[in-house]
């Protein structure tokens, strides 16, 4: 059960990124994530070739998702041809936060239809299927102005429980992206602790090796000779002198 539950996570994980995906670039888009989830650089003449697209085709989708953050690029020069490879990667975080944003504004929508459906009347032609609210049908006496026949008044009630449906749809699905975001999150966080640890390791090593002597060879120093202090004058030795000149 443990394994098939996985299978089923995951691949309803690529359905909502396939969706905020779409929603950006189009629906070649949707093909582009299943190129690029899990890695990382993916060099853009593989992702063209995969998708049969040109590859300017290829980049003008990369570049719409690029705008709003869903894939981030790294660039290569050719040393030989002079020209740039662009190499991309997937951002799952920033799909499912725009993803997340989406869905709110979707439900709010819906909770304002909900509203006007709770206190407003609505009118229908049943011969042109055209529905219009109370201002409109009055305005036009509650005749429709495409075929003449006289307005009905709708019942509210099945638009009502509609209404409510979407909303409990669109509601699990943000329970889904708010899911994946958590998950997402706890591993970037892990990531981004082990990084820092590393850095710290990395930066004491860096200390340590600064702080550390060099070993220098220490240089024997020859002793100086002694130098002989001359012997003072004594006084007997002076006299002698003295009397040798007198002589």
């Amino acid at each position: 059960m443990g394994k098939a539950s996985n299978k089923i996570l995951s691949s309803s994980k690529v359905d909502l990124l396939r969706d905020v995906s779409v929603v950006v670039g189009g629906k070649n888009s949707a093909s582009i994530v299943d190129l690029l989830l899990g890695k990382n650089n993916v060099n853009e003449f593989i992702i063209a070739k995969k998708l049969g697209l040109t590859i300017n085709q290829t980049r003008n989708i990369l570049y719409k998702l690029s705008d709003e953050g869903l894939v981030s690029f790294i660039r290569k020069k050719d040393k030989k041809k002079g020209w740039y490879t662009y190499f991309w990667t997937f951002n799952e975080e920033r799909a499912f936060l725009l993803l997340k944003k989406t869905l709110f504004n979707e439900i709010t929508q819906l909770e304002n239809q909900l509203k006007s459906r709770e206190e407003k009347r609505y009118y229908i032609c049943k011969q042109c299927n055209i529905e219009v609210t109370e201002e409109t049908a009055l305005l036009h006496d509650f005749v429709c102005p495409e075929c003449g026949e006289v307005y009905e008044l709708q019942d509210n009630n099945k638009s009502i429980k509609e209404i409510n449906s979407s909303i409990n749809r669109v509601k699990l699905k943000l329970k889904e992206v708010e899911d994946e975001l958590e998950i997402t999150g706890s591993k970037n966080e892990k990531r981004i602790k082990k990084e820092s640890a590393k850095a710290a390791k990395d930066k004491k090593a860096a200390k340590v090796k600064l702080s550390a002597k060099p070993n220098v060879a220490v240089k024997k120093v020859k002793k100086q000779p002694k130098i002989k202090k001359q012997k003072k004058h004594t006084k007997k030795t002076s006299k002698k002198s003295k009397a040798i000149k007198k002589k």
